[in-house]
């Protein structure tokens, strides 16, 4: 069954992408095949659909879901796969509970990877940000302070909202693994963070268990229809 408030998914090409850390200093390309991925991300009224919770301290269904963790995100990700009669994505290890490993062939909804997330915020533009800060995203400097509606900025050229400030979105991958164990990385900026961290290139991390009020996620799905 379809939930009446399924994701509205944006079709994107294939191409690649070069990825930068400041901590490092090392930039790396990456190739991404062409995928779906969600225009807004996901909702409270999507998240309370699916799993009939509503976390988050800022109640509101435009709202993006907020307060939940990377492992949150996946659980919603393969019930709303489950529930639509997709295939999940994520395919848990039966002797370790806390991994996981991505069914990249997998039909069903997941997390997008960190080079598929900068490659969709860019869209095909290569400066820090897809236009002007105030007119596409919410940050500390116009939010006051709060939460705001998805869909509220101006999209970027392939359609896509608050890809940058709103909430920090969870990616699949790992940071840095060797340094920081399995911490997530988290993409694009929030409601209080300053310009300077509402930028396509800047990563975060973030335990995949812990959840926080700056921080939710969006879809994607491997392939297109095309």
């Amino acid at each position: 069954m379809r939930p009446a408030t399924a994701p509205q998914l944006v079709e994107l090409p294939a191409g690649d992408v070069t990825l930068n850390d400041r901590r490092t200093q090392k930039s790396w390309t990456r190739h991404v095949t062409g995928f779906r991925i969600a225009a807004v991300p996901v909702t409270q009224e999507q998240y309370a659909e699916v799993t009939g919770e509503r976390p988050g301290s800022a109640p509101g269904d435009r709202l993006p879901v907020e307060g939940v963790s990377w492992w949150d995100a996946l659980r919603f990700c393969d019930a709303l796969s489950r529930r639509e009669g997709l295939t999940p994505a994520h395919r848990r290890q039966p002797d370790d509970p806390d991994a996981v490993a991505l069914d990249l062939d997998a039909d069903g909804y997941r997390l997008p990877t960190e080079a598929e997330w900068e490659y969709a915020c860019r869209a095909g533009t290569d400066g820090a940000r897809y236009g002007e800060l105030d007119a596409i995203a919410w940050h500390r400097g116009n939010s006051e302070g709060r939460l705001r509606e998805v869909g509220g900025r101006q999209a970027n050229a392939w359609g896509l909202h608050d890809m940058l400030g709103n909430v920090w979105e969870w990616c699949w991958d790992q940071y840095d693994p060797e340094v920081y164990g399995t911490y997530r990385v988290l993409r694009g900026g929030g409601w209080f963070d300053e310009h300077w961290s509402c930028r396509a290139s800047v990563r975060r991390r973030s335990h995949p268990t812990l959840r926080l009020d700056d921080v939710g996620f969006r879809v994607v799905r491997s392939g297109t229809t095309g």
